[in-house]
């Protein structure tokens, strides 16, 4: 089993708890951190990528961006993953809009240590392949899934993935954030909303949703939670043996 990271990172994002040793003595020093709020743009398609954020809390959203300036997800990254993992392997444009999703503290490092760390370290350069691996097939995922199923079945597994990425059942969201979240009208969001509420699965007001009882949610929920959930296990399975 690899060595955890320092302390001074609480261990709580997971692909920073799996670095090796000498992964963490390279890169650590050069580590910032940050507590950023909803709403705060960290990336936009076709920039430069500079950093690589680690989540400790909180949720950051990627979105592939049209011309007209709106947008949908394509992927959810908490303290099981990070942003920008590309860069390290000479990837250094954006192809998509990373935004904080939901408020927390994240965990930064310049692309050019970050490199540097991978380049040095066999093992934390696995283990980002790996996790890149995963984000790739995740997103195919959510392609398929905004295409084929229903949007109460596509919140349902939402709000269960950002349950685990954020480790909280309230979820601070308002309306127009889920209604680019899952690419309907906000009006299609507030009538799935007040469904789920009225099953007893969650409780809505403005600009918050509560999971009140994740068992039926999970049943609600559309295939592809179980699939990214195991997908993400898969990664660090090397490390849990």
């Amino acid at each position: 089993m690899m060595a955890a990271v320092s302390s001074d990172l609480d261990g709580r994002n997971r692909l920073l708890t799996a670095f090796d040793s000498y992964a963490t003595a390279l890169i650590a020093p050069h580590f910032r951190h940050a507590r950023l709020k909803q709403g705060v743009v960290l990336q936009e398609a076709g920039d430069p990528i500079e950093h690589v954020y680690f989540p400790q809390s909180g949720m950051i959203s990627l979105l592939a961006v049209m011309l007209a300036g709106n947008g949908v997800e394509t992927a959810t990254i908490g303290r099981e993953g990070a942003v920008g993992v590309m860069a390290g392997f000479g990837g250094r444009i954006a192809t998509g809009r990373a935004v904080i999703q939901v408020e927390g503290d994240f965990t930064y490092v310049d692309v050019a240590h970050f490199q540097d760390a991978l380049k040095r370290s066999p093992s934390a350069r696995d283990l980002m392949i790996r996790y890149n691996d995963a984000q790739i097939t995740l997103v195919y995922q959510v392609a398929g899934c905004n295409a084929l199923h229903h949007v109460q079945t596509r919140l349902c597994r939402w709000l269960l993935q950002t349950r685990d990425r954020t480790d909280s059942d309230i979820i601070p969201l308002t309306h127009e954030f889920l209604s680019e979240m899952l690419g309907v009208q906000r009006s299609t969001v507030t009538v799935v909303a007040r469904e789920l509420q009225a099953l007893g699965l969650i409780q809505y007001r403005r600009g918050r949703i509560e999971i009140v009882d994740r068992p039926r949610l999970e049943k609600k929920s559309c295939e592809c939670y179980e699939t990214g959930r195991r997908v993400i296990e898969e990664v660090f399975a090397p490390w849990s043996e």
